[in-house]
């Protein structure tokens, strides 16, 4: 059974109106989409989807343009500048027979009376935006989704201005075209039924970017918090502007569930969104549908491994190494004690990885750990051929990886899955181990009679 996964691949960052494009190229649906924002309690705005051309590459666009935006200033002039620097060639793509609203883009009914009459300085806080969030006509899925997205923009913004959340009043939550984003992301992802999603890192420029309290530098304090929290690998490319918004690292952070690719896949679907600023190079996120595939379909595998000894960094030092090269996309860490010259104990950190990642790894280790050295071991491996099952069991779902080798197979359930079954359920790990690993096989058989 293949997994299907989403890869959002950050090469030149991500934005709420960059995401949301992308999502709609993939094949979320304009008309549900259009539907839930006209049901939310927001006016003032109105929304393009078109197609633009970066670079040379074609991809969808998707705007929200501001009844005001002639007096509105973004706060950060965030989301890569939606009233200003449009690059782009707009070619409007008519609705057709998907949505009666006309082909330059989507008006909102403003006519009916529940609708809050907005102005362009409008400030909001997170239990504003949780009202207009419950007010609309969203799943309940595509909801929580937004208001996870909205509460880490939140601590983000709350930790960069030194107060408590609810005691934030700005315009990066306030803003509609945030509020328009990021609940058109929620909505796209959730028709899409995606709820595994890759992301491998996040790009970014440098610089400074302008904004109502004057010059922030890039990544700007929003941005860096939240990547800092949420363990987001971020790279500085020397490119001069922002390419990362809070309101894209937010979206990347909440929806991230791997951090890594597979080792094999196959793509069954591509979607580029384009941003609004020219850095020089196509300026698009790739959203991608891929599915796991055996490792038998893949060429002979090999890795390197990064080793170094390490006798003068504490445990806790030690041990959020760890936590980060696994982020970073490390295969395999461990310590093993070592005795080194004068008689110290010591550890022996080995990272198993693949050599595209082994740079931002060393990187890692050279400035989490007091290593002043690291030693390169290429080597070869032998893999199984395995996919990832999906089985119910009376507790609720479960994941198990399914092996094959010499005509056997052997099922092994997927540890943090039955860890969190066990908590939710409060049945013992052991049984729901074994159970899992039954039931795979069962169904196994079954399908085979």
């Amino acid at each position: 059974m293949s997994k299907t996964i989403l890869y959002l691949e950050c090469a030149t960052g991500i934005s709420g109106d960059m995401t949301v494009a992308a999502l709609l190229d993939l094949g979320a649906s304009k008309v549900k989409l259009l539907t839930a924002l006209e049901s939310l309690n927001v006016e003032g705005y109105s929304v393009a989807i078109a197609r633009a051309n970066s670079h040379g590459v074609d991809a969808c666009s998707f705007d929200v343009e501001l009844e005001h935006e002639h007096h509105h200033e973004h706060e950060h002039h965030h989301e890569h500048e939606h009233h200003h620097e449009h690059e782009h060639h707009h070619e409007h793509e008519a609705l057709g027979h998907e949505h009666p609203h006309e082909a330059h883009g989507y008006q909102p009914d403003h006519s009916r009376e529940h609708h809050d009459h907005e102005h362009p300085h409008v400030h909001r806080n997170l239990a504003d935006v949780t009202a207009i969030l419950n007010s609309g006509n969203l799943t309940p899925r595509a909801r929580d989704l937004a208001r996870k997205i909205f509460g880490i923009v939140a601590e983000a913004e709350s930790r960069a201005h030194g107060k408590p959340v609810e005691e934030v009043h700005f315009h990066e939550v306030g803003a509609i075209d945030s509020i328009v984003d990021i609940a058109a992301a929620a909505v796209c992802l959730d028709d899409l039924g995606i709820d595994d999603v890759a992301v491998t890192g996040l790009n970014e420029g440098t610089g400074f970017v302008e904004c109502q309290h004057g010059l922030l530098p890039v990544p700007v304090p929003a941005v860096a918090n939240i990547v800092a929290a949420a363990g987001l690998p971020l790279r500085i490319l020397p490119v001069q502007g922002e390419m990362v918004t809070p309101t894209g690292a937010a979206i990347a952070a909440a929806i991230r569930t791997r951090s890594a690719l597979p080792e094999s896949f196959t793509i069954r679907k591509i979607g580029l969104g384009a941003g609004k600023r020219d850095f020089g190079m196509p300026n698009v996120l790739r959203a991608m549908l891929i599915e796991e595939t055996a490792a038998e379909d893949a060429p002979a595998a090999e890795v390197l491994i990064l080793e170094t000894n390490i006798d003068d960094s504490t445990g806790e030092t030690l041990g959020l190494a760890m936590e980060s090269l696994l982020a970073a996309g490390a295969l395999d860490v461990h310590f093993i004690p070592a005795f080194m010259k004068k008689n110290r104990p010591a550890w022996l950190l080995r990272v198993i990885c693949r050599e595209s990642d082994a740079s931002a790894l060393e990187r890692i280790i050279f400035t989490e750990t007091s290593s002043i050295g690291i030693r390169r071991i290429r080597a070869g491996r032998t893999c199984l051929a395995r996919t990832v099952m999906d089985v119910t069991l009376p507790a609720g779902p479960a994941k198990v990886k399914k092996c094959s080798f010499d005509g056997q197979t052997f099922y092994y359930p997927e540890y943090e899955s039955i860890k969190a079954l066990a908590a939710a359920s409060g049945a013992p790990f052991s049984d729901l181990f074994r159970d899992a690993a039954e039931t795979a096989r069962a169904s196994d058989e079954k399908q085979t009679e």
